[in-house]
């Protein structure tokens, strides 16, 4: 069985048919789904989720696109969100250069802000880092108490050897599949076993070949497990069992 560990099913690609491809996900060899808020409608709608689908889990916060919506409010907010037993974790949070969405400052302040009541909850993190390593690896440096994941991990071996030494977890999905990846796989090929986790980041990130559309949902899971498994000479069985576990480990599931 299958856990997606980052997703977002609020997302308005899913509008049409959101509650089918919901309810399908079990017989389809999906036992679990994080889905990752990114402002305050977004994790707002990921509680709501959770607690529609008992295979659902939810993840609040601001991502660094949004950051600017911010406010006095949204910190009682998480506190809030945080004491739902369906909410297991702060994200998706971080830093994204790639757009200007967001002035980096402010990015910055936000983030700080999030890692700070990440501490007083004592909840893991999911962290978005685009184009911006330095700046979030020092920021993260800061906050040593903080226990988390990089979502979609795409820095270097180096980055990815500190990161596994502060005990936390790195996330896959279908970008391991496309052109450019070698990096990734790199990492993929020296990380401990019990420290990977399976996403889709899905409707994003269809893995390749996509011989169904561009949009991506859970049930996507297996390819991105057979080149997990391609990398580190094992089955996409084994990679989905280990990485399960991983995952249930990481967000203090049963």
């Amino acid at each position: 069985m299958y856990f997606d560990t980052h997703a977002h099913y609020d997302d308005e690609w899913f509008d049409a048919d959101r509650d089918e491809v919901l309810r399908a996900l079990p017989e389809a060899g999906v036992s679990l789904v994080v889905n990752a808020g990114c402002d305050e409608a977004s994790s707002r709608a990921a509680v709501d989720l959770a607690h529609r689908y008992g295979h659902v889990y939810a993840a609040v916060g601001w991502h660094p696109h949004e950051a600017k919506s911010w406010n006095e409010e949204s910190a009682a907010l998480i506190r809030a969100w945080a004491r739902d037993e369906r909410v297991v974790a702060l994200g998706e949070i971080g830093l994204d250069y790639h757009y200007d969405l967001a002035w980096k400052q402010t990015q910055h302040d936000v983030l700080e802000a999030q890692l700070a009541l990440a501490e007083e909850l004592d909840m893991p993190v999911i962290i978005h880092d685009r184009e911006a390593h330095g700046d979030c690896m020092d920021i993260l440096r800061r906050h040593p108490r903080v226990r988390g994941e990089f979502h979609c991990y795409s820095g270097s071996v180096e980055m990815a050897k500190e990161i596994l030494s502060w005990g936390w977890y790195l996330g896959f999905n279908g970008a391991i599949t496309m052109q450019g990846a070698r990096r990734a796989l790199e990492v993929l090929a020296m990380m401990p076993t019990d420290r990977m986790l399976l996403e889709t980041d899905c409707p994003y990130l269809a893995p390749m070949p996509r011989t169904d559309g561009r949009r991506n949902d859970s049930r996507k899971l297996p390819r991105v497990a057979e080149v997990i498994a391609q990398v580190r000479h094992t089955t996409p069985e084994l990679v989905a069992e280990v990485c399960s576990d991983n995952g249930k480990r990481f967000f203090g599931l049963k």
